[in-house]
């Protein structure tokens, strides 16, 4: 939760920008996206664990 708070608290204004810019990405990209990381996560947690 640190590192996901660290940048609201840091860079609050480019925070709100991002948020904006984000809301204009269609559904289907950001449904790509979000999986794209979950895939990217568990494999660095795989790496980690061997």
């Amino acid at each position: 939760m640190v590192v996901e708070g660290l940048p609201y608290f840091a860079f609050p204004e480019k925070m709100k920008f991002w948020i904006t810019k984000i809301l204009e990405i269609p559904d289907g990209s950001l449904r790509r996206f979000g999986i794209v990381l979950m895939m990217v996560g568990l494999f660095l947690v795989y790496l980690g664990r061997n």
